[in-house]
């Protein structure tokens, strides 16, 4: 393994969320997984799925996270060494994607555990066509889907600005806000405003036994 210095990566995707393209300087390489100096690219954290994209014209197969750090593999012919000054670049409609649908997924959340105290939450996933929530709950949520949609919309029609922040940088602990619910902690990549969410559809479904689902869908014409 070769590496410059143990200098964790910078997570630039939290500075700016919208940037696309970052020049940034290989720090490690380990066969084929390297690390960077700075970072756009968001690997797989909290439910929501890596972005794709290229580092240094290699196409990333994997954004893997470990601690604070972020390991990136590439494929094994690449021919990166420390100290390349490399341009990173990610697939921006993917990542808009998600982050429209993860923020989507935290409102719905937040509306869920307001209303009913009880539930537990158990599992969550965004990706780029659909985010889901998992509770436990021995009731069926199908009839406060349309209320749990209209709030929701209520919300994003609001086009209020989402404060995101550290709320321990040393830690990197984040979390958001919004007029509507208290400092929430969260760190993955965040819209500017509720409005860019667009329009929302939410679809019960059952995955098991005391289990309910939500289903989050927005418009596509953002």
């Amino acid at each position: 393994m070769f590496a410059l210095e143990n200098v964790m990566t910078k997570k630039i995707f939290w500075v700016d969320p919208y940037l696309t393209e970052l020049d940034t300087i290989v720090q490690t390489v380990n066969g084929n997984q390297i690390t960077v100096s700075e970072t756009i690219f968001y690997a797989f954290s909290g439910g929501q799925e890596s972005d794709y994209g290229t580092i240094g014209g290699h196409k990333v197969l994997e954004a893997r996270k470990d601690g604070k750090e972020i390991f990136y593999i590439l494929a094994d012919n690449h021919t990166l060494k420390p100290g390349d000054i490399i341009k990173m670049i990610i697939d921006w409609n993917r990542r808009y994607k998600l982050m429209r649908l993860h923020f989507a997924a935290e409102v719905v959340l937040e509306l869920v555990c307001d209303r009913f105290p009880d539930v537990i939450k158990v599992g969550a996933h965004i990706a780029q066509d659909k985010s889901r929530i998992d509770f436990e709950w021995s009731q069926n949520i199908s009839p406060f889907i349309t209320s749990l949609q209209q709030e929701a919309q209520n919300i994003i029609d609001s086009n209020q600005e989402i404060i995101s922040a550290f709320s321990d940088e040393d830690n990197e602990r984040r979390y958001w806000k919004i007029n509507e619910f208290s400092q929430v902690p969260c760190g993955g990549t965040h819209i500017k405003k509720t409005g860019e969410m667009g329009i929302i559809r939410l679809k019960r479904t059952n995955p098991g036994k005391g289990r309910e689902r939500i289903e989050i869908y927005v418009s596509e014409n953002q």
